[in-house]
């Protein structure tokens, strides 16, 4: 098992009051004592925003040096599956594109649920394959039992896990099995708040490293352009998200394209789990807005625009926020890119143009989209009356999935069509 160290500075207290100093919202927040802040609800998970661009410098630095021991993983992998839940799973769906088109070979990305209630032929047929288990906790009952299902039925499919908790089951279990191969991220990642936020990135990250496996060096540096890229945004734009996040909207819609459709995903979530549902959120692609969604676009709608470099894709992004201009839907308007066009925003509309990002690349954006997600999500959050750390109070939902019945198909053809396991 690879099991990353706990970085130092990645709790930098200088660090923290740089982004301070620039930004109003984060020193108010920041200079309170720590009992308030932890009082407050949002001591966690306003840290774990933060932190993040140093973490993804140490989880960049640590999978590139364990390039030669994954390289079996992959070699000669006919096909590739990503796997998780809820927020692991859209981690997944923000590489499988980047992975399919560097690897050469199909990918998916399936819930853990349909693992369980589909097993394997929810896996494209092509062997060997190459499974990636994406989970923070790895406590979640459907997290082992996923594994354990597709290592009984498919014994061509090859294993590798990335975690963020090195005592978590999905760790523990498989740690010294020899049919699967265990990452496990630095423990900062292992985010203590209810919802996933440095843990999401950092594992987008470390599975985005299966595409650079013969090329560490320019991985890490795209690692370090990504940081500093999030980290100019965090100082540049933290009290902008703040103020959008306090406008008096009921409904937010995430827009993106490609590798990014991922994270505009897991920015929706982040809306709803942090407001307890007092948001609801969406995502879309641009081009599938019009089949039937847009009319949910209504005068009380926040439109978070994450915007392409890619020209082509970008001519088509761009048409439909003109449209929605046009047909003068939303309230108003996010916009995340670099050289946006200056007619698509309007008055109330806020843009977050941003150098490099064309530079970087859509296939690495996932992980600066996200942020926008996770600000906007504590700043509503707060708006609500409600602690971001564990926004719902009445224990509706949790940091850890609550357990429930584990079921296999039945062995045999008599009697109730399952049998139940225990999910322990």
């Amino acid at each position: 098992m690879s099991h990353l160290a706990v970085p130092k500075g990645v709790d930098d207290p200088s660090r923290l009051a740089e982004i301070a100093h620039k930004q109003t919202e984060a020193a108010d927040l920041l200079r309170r004592p720590e009992d308030e802040q932890r009082k407050s609800g949002y001591f966690h998970t306003l840290r774990e925003i933060l932190q993040q661009p140093a973490t993804w410098l140490v989880t960049g630095s640590h999978l590139a040096s364990i390039s030669d021991e994954l390289l079996p993983m992959v070699d000669g992998a006919a096909t590739l599956v990503l796997t998780g839940s809820g927020s692991s799973e859209y981690a997944g769906d923000c590489v499988r594109l980047p992975l399919q088109k560097r690897l050469k070979i199909p990918a998916q990305t399936i819930g853990g649920g349909m693992l369980l209630t589909h097993g394997a032929t929810a896996i494209a047929p092509s062997r060997p394959g190459l499974m990636v288990s994406l989970a923070r906790s790895g406590d979640s009952p459907e997290s082992v039992e996923a594994i354990a299902i597709v290592l009984e039925t498919e014994p061509d499919v090859r294993h590798l896990v990335i975690t963020c908790n090195a005592q978590g089951r999905l760790a523990s279990t498989y740690r010294d099995d020899p049919r699967v191969k265990v990452v496990v991220l630095a423990e900062p990642t292992n985010d203590r708040s209810l919802v996933m936020t440095s843990s999401f990135t950092n594992m987008v990250l470390a599975a985005s490293f299966l595409g650079s496996l013969r090329a560490p060096g320019q991985y890490f540096a795209l690692v370090q352009g990504l940081a500093q890229t999030a980290d100019d945004l965090l100082t540049t734009h933290f009290d902008t998200l703040a103020a959008v996040a306090r406008q008096d909207f009921r409904r937010a819609v995430f827009l993106a394209s490609g590798p990014r459709l991922g994270a505009a995903r897991e920015s929706a979530l982040k809306m709803v789990e942090m407001t307890a549902g007092k948001v609801s959120a969406m995502s879309e692609t641009y081009l599938g807005l019009r089949h039937g969604l847009m009319s949910a676009v209504h005068s009380d709608t926040l439109t978070v625009c994450f915007l392409s470099s890619h020209p082509l894709v970008q001519a088509y992004e761009c048409d439909l926020i003109r449209e929605l201009n046009q047909k003068q839907l939303g309230m108003a308007k996010v916009i995340f890119g670099e050289g946006i066009p200056p007619d698509l925003a309007q008055d109330g509309d806020v843009t977050i143009d941003c150098r490099g990002l064309a530079a970087l690349g859509d296939d690495s954006m996932p992980v600066l989209d996200v942020i926008l997600g996770q600000v906007l999500g504590l700043f509503r959050s707060m708006k609500e009356g409600l602690q971001p750390d564990s926004p719902s109070s009445n224990g509706v939902i949790n940091r850890v999935v609550q357990e429930f019945k584990l079921h296999r198909a039945a062995e045999s053809g008599s009697g109730c069509p399952c049998r139940q396991t225990e999910s322990g």
